[in-house]
């Protein structure tokens, strides 16, 4: 008897897990309270497409706002253009390709310098020389990122005679340009919908160039010309979605040649070494000055940095030395991100998601925190449609081979982060990208 009530109380039991099994109902695509008829994408080098240290079609075919648009489509979403290179002249501005890895493992890459869409070059005067690319002559388009520009820089009137992919888009060949980024933007365009991820390369060039090449755009400039930017982009009653400014130190280009790996190369010759040295900064504030000293793990080198230079003789004031082993020849400013140039980068970086995100909450805007969404990645990874994915350079997956910009499944996934911010702000339902469509990066 007791063995029948057990049998009765476990079919029971499974009739009730049966019962509460949940269904799966498919998501019905809807519009939300949005309307996504004309999308426009406003943005830098990551929002054109920008991938391997290069702008070129496959990059471009694959930029993140294509992403979205397609997936737009289901929710009333309209034709999409992008300024594409012909396919004739597909490299673009020539890019990074894989050839291989060395022996230790260190990858190899060459620089593609065929089917180009140079045209020529300018020199400005008081500023440089201009690479000039081949107009796009394909009428209206929707993706409007500029490679290189800076949110400091929209509203300068002669900015497209200074930047070459800028240049392209306009119809006026340099130096005769006069329109500013932001009227370009926003002139005429009659968009519903927008998204916005311009402020990156206020704080990128600086961290890129080890604070010697660039400079930091000034907090309240900031403030003053992305106030500007949202007001000029809803002024007709659009709405859109922005993205933060992501940590520099959460991209391969800061992560990829370290100090400790650097230095454990250097002691398997020579034992005895036990520092390396670099021109660092001695305080984080703006105005304060360099003194070599010895490097650190807090301390960034970029991916750029040529490893090979290490120990070798140069001059000095001392007389001849081992660069980067001593004071007396430390690895120069360019190349490293020290760590009190990491801690006012971040301190502007902090700043201007401040301003982004209040400006954006002013107007109801939906948000992309990149800042946290790349720190999660470095810290923990990823593990989507069944690929794991990370912020390590080449296998991680997401990045390209420039360390900073996205493979074509990293634009995919940012894509999705966008759709999601845009889908919990509208109440919209636009379908998520599948990554598994879009490549990491192409080995030979």
């Amino acid at each position: 008897m007791k063995t029948f009530r057990k049998h009765i109380y476990l079919i029971a039991g499974l009739l009730l897990l049966g019962a509460c099994k949940p269904e799966l109902h498919p998501v019905t695509p809807s519009k939300g309270n949005a309307d996504f008829s004309k999308y426009i994408a406003v943005g830098n080098s990551l929002t054109a497409g920008y991938a391997d240290g290069g702008l070129y079609l496959e990059g471009q075919q694959n930029s993140y706002p294509s992403i979205i648009a397609k997936q737009m489509l289901s929710v009333g979403g309209g034709e999409f253009k992008q300024p594409l290179f012909s396919a004739d002249q597909a490299n673009g501005s020539g890019y990074l390709q894989l050839t291989g890895f060395n022996t230790d493992g260190t990858p190899k890459t060459a620089t593609v310098t065929s089917n180009l869409a140079i045209r020529g070059q300018i020199t400005v005067p008081g500023f440089g020389n201009v690479t000039l690319y081949n107009k796009y002559t394909g009428g209206e388009f929707n993706n409007l990122g500029v490679p290189g520009i800076k949110l400091q820089q929209i509203t300068y009137a002669p900015y497209g005679n200074l930047n070459g992919f800028y240049e392209r888009m306009l119809g006026p060949a340099a130096p005769a340009n006069t329109e500013s980024y932001l009227d370009f933007v926003t002139t005429g365009r009659n968009f519903t919908f927008f998204s916005n991820w311009l402020g990156n390369n206020d704080a990128l060039g600086y961290a890129t160039s080890g604070g010697a090449g660039d400079v930091l755009t000034d907090k309240a400039v900031f403030e003053q010309l992305y106030n500007v930017l949202i007001n000029s982009l809803t002024a007709t009653g659009a709405k859109g979605v922005v993205a933060t400014v992501p940590d520099v130190t959460a991209v391969p280009y800061f992560n990829t040649v370290t100090v400790s790996a650097v230095l454990a190369g250097v002691q398997k010759v020579n034992p005895a070494v036990q520092a390396l040295y670099i021109n660092a900064k001695t305080g984080s504030g703006l105005s304060d000055g360099y003194a070599p000293r010895a490097a650190t793990t807090s301390d960034l080198i970029v991916l750029t940095f040529p490893t090979s230079k290490i120990g070798q003789i140069v001059d000095s004031p001392a007389g001849p030395v081992p660069y980067g082993l001593t004071p007396y020849a430390p690895i120069e400013n360019q190349y490293v991100l020290d760590q009190n140039e990491v801690t006012l980068t971040e301190d502007y970086i902090n700043s201007y998601n401040t301003t982004i995100k209040t400006a954006a909450a002013a107007k109801g805007l939906a948000v992309f925190d990149a800042y946290a969404f790349l720190n999660n990645v470095k810290a923990h990874g990823l593990l989507m449609n069944g690929i794991s994915l990370n912020s390590g350079y080449i296998s991680g997956g997401i990045f390209s081979l420039d360390g900073v910009h996205l493979t074509p499944r990293g634009y995919a996934i940012v894509a999705n982060e966008f759709i999601k911010a845009i889908n919990a702000t509208y109440k919209s339902s636009i379908p998520l990208a599948d990554i598994t469509n879009y490549r990491a990066v192409k080995f030979p």
